[in-house]
């Protein structure tokens, strides 16, 4: 699950103190802060870490250190990543997020992952602001042998997504993944152009499940936040896909996420493979978060 640097730390601040103590809140309080927990939350869990201990009379920092996993797990949102195998007639995958965080390369993760599960994917190039971004999806569906919809360079990016909804009715597919641009957009540039691709879907193929998941990088710590702020204030998003989570990634953005914006972490990838990607599992975060795992 990555993130032993940080879980390190955690279990050996745990293991030098001899003693549940007001320091050693105080003290884990500024060590979740480093660990790309925000300010508030990182407070609000060692309160109800100190308020555990107290209530169940634990005097053993390795029993608090157990304590605390639990307390993580609850803060977070459990969630299930859609079965591929209930799903009936077409569900759409809309990936959102900024440049540079591996938006792209789910897409191709995503396709790989449910075509392992019996469903046909189709790619949908809506990224038409980045030339080079076209022709990686292109890439990576000729490596996966599944078909690529796009237009060219600087084309309309709803018009690439009702095109892929034709293939899909054609008999081509029963899952569309859209790559979509990832420029910081303005939060009304951003609204109007996905409002546009909505009706699309709504209107080319009414009842489809479509989901939209915001794509974030782990490494960038509390970015992420307000990346994830920016695009939740503009879009009802479905849950977030977590990139590069390996050891260079601390791993508190993931309880601000639900503490904060109330957004579940639905995949994680972790390295460059197509089957490097899994479904969330909050307790075995949590535990690998605070080094039991």
């Amino acid at each position: 699950m990555g993130l032993l640097k940080f879980a390190e730390r955690l279990k050996n601040f745990f293991g030098i103190k001899k003693a549940i103590s007001e320091e050693l809140f105080e003290e884990l309080t500024d060590l979740l802060i480093e660990g790309d927990f925000g300010a508030e939350g990182a407070y609000k869990i060692a309160d109800k870490l100190r308020s555990v201990c107290k209530k169940e009379k634990i005097s053993d920092t390795e029993e608090a250190r157990r304590a605390l996993a639990r307390l993580l797990e609850e803060s977070l949102i459990p969630t299930r990543a859609p079965d591929a195998a209930s799903a009936t007639g077409v569900t759409v995958f809309l990936l959102l997020g900024v440049n540079g965080v591996g938006k792209t390369t789910s897409v191709a993760k995503l396709a790989a992952c449910y075509r392992a599960k019996g469903k046909k994917p189709i790619l949908a190039a809506a990224d038409t602001f980045r030339a080079a971004a076209i022709e990686q999806l292109k890439l990576h569906g000729e490596r996966l042998g599944i078909r690529v919809v796009a237009h060219k360079h600087g084309g309309d990016p709803a018009a690439v997504v009702y095109d892929a909804l034709e293939a899909a009715q054609a008999g081509g597919g029963d899952l569309i993944i859209v790559d979509t641009a990832g420029r910081m957009h303005t939060k009304l540039a951003l609204v109007e152009e996905l409002k546009k691709i909505d009706r699309i879907v709504e209107n080319k193929a009414k009842g489809a499940r479509y989901i939209k998941y915001l794509v974030l990088d782990a490494t960038t710590g509390r970015n992420a936040m307000v990346q994830a702020e920016t695009f939740r204030d503009a879009v009802a998003l479905d849950g977030v896909i977590l990139t590069k989570l390996d050891s260079s990634a601390k791993g508190g953005v993931v309880f601000s996420l639900a503490e904060e914006l109330g957004l579940p972490v639905v995949f994680v990838c972790n390295g460059e493979k197509y089957e490097d990607i899994s479904d969330f599992d909050p307790h075995d975060y949590a535990t690998a978060f605070i080094g039991l795992a």
